[in-house]
């Protein structure tokens, strides 16, 4: 039997249909998208005392918000060393305290909101594909420490199997703050929470023009939609891998990458001790990487970059293929297991692969999560919100270039991603 193409994370929950309502002709805040970084930040702008309305292309959670691992990760996608080689030891210093303060926001709305999520925190385990990659591990994890007093947890080749049921890693690092979830039930009580605040959730509402203008005296912004227009003082853009032309500027600065996820049948108790002995979040160290980890209830989750363009009826039917070789490849236990469930998302890298958040062109944004999103989108939407309610954005990534593409070759469609993927496969192969 075939793999359903439905995302299994949707099979757990009732997402919120938020009431059909006129758009209003004027608000304080306009917020672009209902996932994480818009839900969060309309939370914080309602309990601010700001009138705030979101408007959502399709509905609450729609996007990477509820397609992803669940994995709620403590660090950036760069490593450390690179990080401080990048930005010098204080902007670094401020960027990975702002990455464990994302962790600490998603469990602090979890637990005032109530949200049935799962929210555990599991720790992550990366593990090394090749010796070299455990060296560098280690320099890592000595960094860390050093300079910011925070010990990881090195795991040798020979006790790899206290935390993982595989033989093809040469060791890891874990890390015990990362938490795991399950991301459609946060991302609903995420919504439900920004609604009771007093934020107006708008589905189907899709953005379609945006522009300078002055009503009443007061400059601000006319957003038109689908369902027509309302007049904004500001506006805060939160659409990560679904940036659209709309917002040009910002669409050329943002590659919006395909990543698939599988989902098995559920395992014996047993087998899926084995497999996870901890229950981590566990992720490789290729550039091409896998992310894998149990479900709450007993279920293999194996994602990874199977194709870099976005979803498609082909890219996930032939991601399913792909995804299951490598989870056998890890997990050799699992040949005879059944994947039920198949379905992809699209993420959103800068051209630095790193976070990004602040004013461009008037407007407030955040994007560039690289699949670090599920806590730092929460977080950056709270601190844009902030920024907006104070006039003092204390976010540390509004300090830090935003660079397009080299000599502006690219317009917002991403026609070189087949050959960042062979270059990114060869990297591995080479590295």
């Amino acid at each position: 039997m075939s793999a359903q193409e439905k995302n299994f994370w949707l099979t757990t929950v009732e997402m919120p249909q938020m009431a059909v309502r006129p758009l209003p002709e004027r608000v304080d805040v306009a917020v672009i998208g209902a996932g994480f970084t818009g839900l969060s930040a309309a939370r914080t702008l309602a309990k601010g005392g700001a009138r705030v309305t979101v408007l959502e292309a399709e509905n609450v959670g729609w996007g990477a918000s509820c397609r992803n691992g669940g994995m709620v990760l403590s660090g950036l996608k760069l490593g450390i060393p690179t990080l401080m080689k990048r930005y010098g030891r204080e902007a670094t210093k401020r960027m990975y305290a702002a990455s464990l303060e994302s962790i600490d926001c998603v469990e602090e709305i979890v637990r005032e909101e109530g949200i049935a999520c799962d929210f555990a925190r599991l720790g992550h385990l990366e593990v090394a594909c090749k010796a070299k990659h455990f060296v560098e591990f280690r320099r890592g994890a000595e960094t860390v420490e050093r300079e910011f007093g925070r010990r990881l947890k090195i795991v040798e080749k020979k006790d790899l199997s206290s935390e993982i049921g595989s033989a093809i890693y040469h060791g890891g690092l874990v890390d015990e703050v990362s938490a795991g979830l399950n991301p459609a039930r946060y991302v609903a009580g995420l919504g439900c929470a920004a609604a009771k605040a007093g934020a107006e959730i708008h589905e189907r509402t899709r953005m379609t023009g945006l522009e300078r203008a002055t009503s009443g005296g007061e400059t601000g912004w006319n957003v038109a939609t689908t369902r027509g227009g309302v007049h904004a003082k500001e506006v805060l853009v939160g659409t990560s891998g679904y940036t659209s032309g709309v917002t040009p500027a910002l669409q050329k600065k943002i590659i919006p990458i395909g990543s698939f996820i599988i989902v098995t049948d559920v395992l014996r108790k047993d087998l899926a001790r084995e497999l996870s002995p901890r229950g981590r979040m566990i992720y490789d160290s290729k550039n091409y990487l896998y992310y894998y980890r149990l479900t709450p209830d007993r279920r293999m989750l194996f994602g990874g970059r199977a194709a870099f363009f976005p979803e498609n009826e082909n890219t996930v039917r032939e991601s399913a293929r792909i995804l299951r070789a490598g989870m056998i490849s890890v997990y050799p236990q699992l040949r005879d297991v059944r994947v039920e469930f198949v379905w992809g998302g699209t993420l959103d890298f800068a051209f630095d692969i790193m976070p990004h958040a602040g004013r461009m062109d008037g407007m407030y944004f955040s994007v560039g999560y690289a699949g670090h999103g599920v806590a730092m989108a929460t977080l950056l939407g709270k601190k844009m919100a902030e920024a907006i309610l104070s006039g003092r954005d204390e976010n540390p990534f509004a300090e830090i270039e935003f660079p397009g593409a080299p000599l502006g070759m690219y317009n917002g469609k991403p026609w070189f991603l087949p050959f960042a993927g062979a270059w990114y496969k060869f990297l591995d192969w080479v590295s």
